[in-house]
């Protein structure tokens, strides 16, 4: 079953949203997350295409289990708005799907994992490759020691699924910084993955 394109939120009605959970509305929260769940349910549907046909989660629980962490959290408070609410669900998806990883591989010490080249990561999407997310979450963390942004734009576009204006709104920096970061970022992790 492919997820149905839905009409993105108002960016404006997110912002409110969000204003009123700082202001400790606690009715806020269901409220957005009613707002954006077919969004979040599109972006968690494309990063359960990554994964094992057998994998236990399901994209309805990782919005449901990624919205627990974020707004349990605390960090909700801190958005601004649309773009930053949605890179912190993205990473939040992404924390997720590596804790499950590793509790697989440390429970069958290596598990089913096949690493494969980053070509595809970086160009977004093989059909029928998979990723090894812990080798792939350590490369990004390495990148984030290294240069922040860049690390946030591969969460943002492969995790995420964002276009590159949509990351460029997100983050608050030009589309041609974005490319570039974006650029930079896929040669890195190419060479780290290879490894």
């Amino acid at each position: 079953m492919t997820e149905q394109p839905s009409m993105p939120s108002p960016s404006g009605e997110v912002t409110a949203l969000l204003a009123r959970i700082e202001e400790g509305d606690a009715g806020a929260r269901d409220d957005l997350l009613g707002l954006v769940y077919s969004e979040l349910r599109a972006i968690a549907g494309g990063l359960m295409r990554h994964e094992r046909p057998e994998h236990t989660l399901q994209p309805t629980a990782l919005v449901h289990e990624a919205a627990m962490r974020l707004f349990d959290g605390g960090g909700i408070g801190e958005m601004k708005g649309r773009g930053y609410l949605f890179a912190a669900m993205t990473r939040a998806m992404r924390r997720i799907l590596v804790d499950h990883a590793r509790s697989r591989a440390a429970i069958r010490r290596g598990g089913d994992y096949q690493r494969v080249p980053l070509d595809w990561v970086v160009d977004a999407v093989e059909q029928s490759g998979r990723v090894d997310l812990v080798a792939l979450d350590e490369a990004i963390g390495r990148l984030g020691g290294l240069n922040q942004r860049q690390s946030e734009v591969v969460t943002m576009r492969f995790f995420g699924g964002f276009e590159m204006v949509e990351i460029a709104e997100a983050l608050g920096v030009s589309l041609s910084t974005v490319e570039k970061d974006w650029r930079l970022a896929r040669a890195w992790l190419k060479t780290q993955l290879a490894e």
